[in-house]
């Protein structure tokens, strides 16, 4: 067998492949001009904030939760996979040098997410504070190092109690960051450097436990399983990820919705469009995300353009993927073998997304009230769906 080095490098390439072969469908031109105007708008809000907000807010906390929040999530990246817990027995003691290569991505593929928060609260520490932008920086170097922590902390105390009492353990990881950046953001860094001091003592209490266990192969293979599932249903909604298999649920609660649609024979595909939209996941969450954005941009963007720009990129994205979701599935169905029109199913479709989009213009109506130029929002999604629909290729076509 070769070396565990080569055979993380094998798996690193293949994971970084399968991340670019994904993520070139998910960041397509309409979803990046729609990122450039929310961040624009985002930071247009953020600046024309800092220009009213008080000397007595509490910036230091702020910043500490939020920040000690995300370095709390800091689940590792093994890449290891299910035949792993057999062929991979004979070698565990030598999986060291593996967990470590493992461990050295988790931490730099994360770093940036949470440096990248702090940054972004600088200018509101420059407003309220008096800390000296070497003071500023140093708290950007505690964030660096709790981040380290955090990571091998989780790692160990997973490997040791084999994924048990996560929740737990993240809330004390999530306390003592908090205290130990709020603490030095107010320059108190005795407490500081108590607070980095029992965290330290935290991580290498759990690191001797792990000396007296076995590899937890089953929990992290599980775990490596979960991560890319939840990657694959990102990049589900922008492109078809054909081993995906979205998750099916009743959904109760939404029964009295079809009543609204004819349980008939001439209404058989839009029965079934209805039910398989609200008990999919992937179709019914898609919706309710996009429609969520769209509302939030609606209720506290202030620059017309920009909402204008986003609702339409999103209501373009809400159609042409339900229309896709649900017009390309390959899955044998029981109306294939009775004597339905060939184009009742596109009909049905057509008529599902255009309720959906009704509802969703809807809310982008009552989220704009106030705007003087509220109901163009709703408009121009009715409009770009509708032009949508009828403008892109129905697959299997």
């Amino acid at each position: 067998m070769n070396s565990l080095s080569h055979v993380w490098a094998k798996r690193f390439q293949y994971y970084l492949n399968e991340v670019q072969k994904y993520m070139r469908f998910v960041f397509t031109g309409h979803l990046a001009l729609v990122m450039v105007f929310v961040i624009g708008a985002v930071g247009y809000q953020y600046s024309e904030w800092l220009k009213i907000v008080e000397n007595q807010f509490p910036a230091e906390w702020l910043i500490a939760i939020i920040v000690g929040l995300i370095l709390g999530f800091s689940r590792p990246v093994t890449l290891l996979r299910e035949p792993d817990q057999v062929y991979l027995l004979p070698l565990e003691l030598e999986m060291e040098n593996y967990f470590k290569k493992a461990l050295n991505w988790t931490f730099w593929s994360q770093i940036l997410t949470v440096s990248v928060v702090y940054i972004i609260g600088i200018p509101l520490l420059n407003k309220v504070t008096e800390l000296t932008p070497t003071q500023v920086w140093i708290g950007l170097a505690l964030v660096i190092v709790l981040k380290y922590l955090n990571v091998q902390i989780e790692f160990n105390f997973r490997y040791a109690i084999r994924g048990k009492n996560v929740i737990l353990d993240r809330f004390i990881r999530i306390v003592f960051s908090i205290l130990a950046i709020q603490t030095i953001l107010t320059e108190f860094y005795p407490l500081t450097l108590l607070y980095l001091a029992l965290l330290i003592f935290y991580y290498f209490s759990w690191k001797r436990s792990v000396k007296e266990q076995p590899i937890p192969y089953e929990h992290f293979v599980k775990l490596e399983e979960n991560r890319m599932k939840a990657f694959y249903r990102f990049a589900n909604y922008f492109t078809d990820v054909p081993h995906l298999k979205g998750a099916i649920r009743k959904r109760s609660w939404l029964n009295f919705i079809y009543f609204f649609v004819p349980y008939t024979k001439n209404n058989t595909q839009g029965y079934l469009v209805f039910r398989t939209f609200v008990r999919t996941d992937d179709h019914f969450y898609l919706w309710v995300r996009l429609t969520a954005i769209s509302a939030l941009v609606a209720a506290f963007v202030e620059i017309p353009i920009v909402i204008l720009i986003v609702t339409a990129a999103l209501a373009f994205a809400t159609t042409i993927q339900l229309k896709y979701a649900l017009l390309s599935s390959s899955d044998f169905r029981m109306d294939m073998l009775f004597p339905i029109a060939k184009d009742s199913r596109v009909k049905a479709v057509q008529k599902l997304i255009r309720v959906f989009i009704v509802i969703q213009a809807v809310i982008v109506l009552l989220c704009s009230i106030g705007d003087a130029l509220f109901y163009v929002p709703p408009l121009l999604i009715l409009l770009i769906s509708e032009l949508t629909f009828y403008l892109t290729k129905n697959p299997n076509q």
